[in-house]
């Protein structure tokens, strides 16, 4: 019986902790979901005025986000961000906002169609809506506003007025970097254009219609004697680093690997960057407005690649450039003649892959290489290209002997680091028994009937000096035939 009671108690235990964790867990995920929220603007704006999506998280980080929807009839214009700090009774609470500002393109009544976004790694649902864009608004004074841009304790001090705004010097730059200065012809190199802000800088700025402003720049940006691998950069966020012992945050706003086509200097010209930059008041007041926006173009140092040919080579025009490595396969190393076996030659390393060409196989009589079918994989991260090439064949031998695949399956580059070329070539050693498989190639080759060989015949005239003996036989014959018939006839 005490057992017994013992075990209920137990169960009851088990209970009431399990409920207490479904709790806990039920209150942690509503209070994740309830420190972030997202605001949709209002339901009808004029034709002059903006729109906005804002999405802010409250006592955290707003660590990251992404998926901004595209609204028809509206464009983009940009980003901004907003923070506030609140100490009320000893407790402090703060508030990080990003901002999406939409501007209409024309009049009319435009749907937000129900959309989901990421931020800080959570997925959210926002409801849609619908927006009534009307004619351009006048602008009213606003009687309450107007009290409020002032500075009451200006005004009474008589030292009311316009607020005079001052420019304050930035301290940041747009910058084109590569990885390398001098680079042989093949060999890859990485650029990065970046917005860098030092971490002394005390003007306050941000991006303005970044998307059409990249999209020129890199008109300009990529050369056109390179193959480039695209980077793809689709969030653009800030990160630490030290240039020349100065610290940075970096935006990088494109990133990508060149490969020289030919010897031609590779030349990066100088790009532009319109940025928003904010002009702060002279004279900060509680009520008044403190900064007011302004633009500020920065502009990139125009910067040269020089490329070297590479030493003299016979398949110097040829070679892919980089640093490689083979990994091969075959299952079976020991074969009968006529039987095919699957081998594979798997190219790896650092460089340009989309490049890398097929091996070169001579031609043999001990061996029938079937053309290849071919697999490549492109990884592009932590400013290098990396991946692999993959040439599947189907060999058949046709003789019987031990051969060294090495000799047939070689593949030959040059490597920047060694500064030398080097071959990759098959570690394999095959052993074929059985029947030669000549006669069947023989067989093969048997050019058919008369028929059949007529196209191949030869039709060239040719005279003929030699006495042809069957020929004065044959007309011996006729002329005999032709005495006895006339013999025979006379004497009837």
């Amino acid at each position: 019986m005490q057992t017994c009671c013992d075990a209920v108690a137990l169960l009851k235990f088990r209970m009431r902790t399990t409920f207490t964790f479904v709790l806990l867990w039920l209150a942690r995920c509503l209070a994740a979901q309830d420190n972030v929220q997202i605001t949709l603007g209002p339901d009808e704006i004029g034709e002059n005025q903006a729109w906005t999506i804002t999405v802010t998280v409250s006592n955290d980080r707003l660590k990251n986000y992404e998926n901004f929807p595209d609204i028809d009839g509206f464009k983009k214009r940009g980003t901004s961000t907003q923070s506030q700090t609140s100490i009320v009774n000893g407790q402090v609470s703060s508030t990080q906002s990003v901002i999406m500002t939409y501007v209409p393109t024309r009049q009319g009544t435009f749907s937000v169609l129900p959309f989901k976004m990421k931020v800080n790694d959570q997925i959210y649902s926002v409801n849609g809506k619908k927006i009534k864009v009307g004619p351009a608004v006048q602008s009213q004074p606003d009687p309450f506003r107007s009290f409020f841009d002032r500075d009451p304790v200006q005004d009474f001090f008589g030292r009311g007025g316009e607020t005079e705004f001052v420019d304050i010097k930035e301290d940041a730059l747009l910058a084109v970097r590569t990885s390398k200065d001098e680079v042989y012809v093949g060999e890859g190199f990485n650029v990065t254009l970046s917005f860098l802000v030092a971490d002394n800088n005390r003007a306050t700025m941000q991006f303005h219609e970044l998307g059409p402003q990249l999209t020129e720049a890199l008109k300009k940006l990529r050369p056109s004697n390179c193959w480039e691998e695209n980077f793809n950069i689709e969030n653009i966020e800030g990160e630490h680093v030290e240039i020349d012992k100065k610290g940075y945050t970096q935006y990088k706003l494109y990133q990508g690997t060149f490969y020289p086509l030919n010897t031609k200097p590779v030349e990066l010209p100088s790009v532009a960057l319109k940025m928003i930059k904010y002009k702060i008041a002279k004279n900060p007041s509680f009520f008044g407005q403190n900064r007011q926006e302004d633009f500020k173009t920065f502009y990139s140092k125009a910067k040269v690649v020089k490329v070297k040919e590479l030493p003299p080579h016979p398949l110097r025009d040829a070679v892919s450039v980089g640093e490689y490595r083979l990994d091969e396969k075959l299952i079976n190393t020991q074969l009968q003649t006529g039987q095919s076996a699957a081998y594979e030659f798997r190219i790896f390393g650092e460089g340009n892959i989309s490049a890398i060409e097929k091996p070169v196989i001579p031609k043999s009589e001990a061996f029938d290489f079937y053309e290849p079918n071919i697999r490549q994989s492109i990884n592009r991260e932590s400013g290098r290209v990396a991946g692999t090439k993959t040439f599947n064949y189907y060999v058949v031998p046709k003789e019987p002997g031990t051969y060294n695949l090495g000799q047939y399956l070689q593949w030959i580059y040059f490597s920047p680091s060694k500064k030398k070329y080097d071959t990759l070539r098959s570690s394999y050693t095959l052993t074929v028994t059985g029947e030669s498989q000549q006669n069947q190639a023989i067989e093969s080759t048997d050019p058919g009937l008369f028929y059949d060989r007529l196209n191949a015949a030869d039709n060239t005239l040719k005279k003929s000096n030699a006495t042809n003996w069957n020929k004065l036989l044959f007309n011996f014959l006729i002329v005999v035939m032709l005495g006895v018939s006339v013999y025979l006839v006379i004497k009837r």
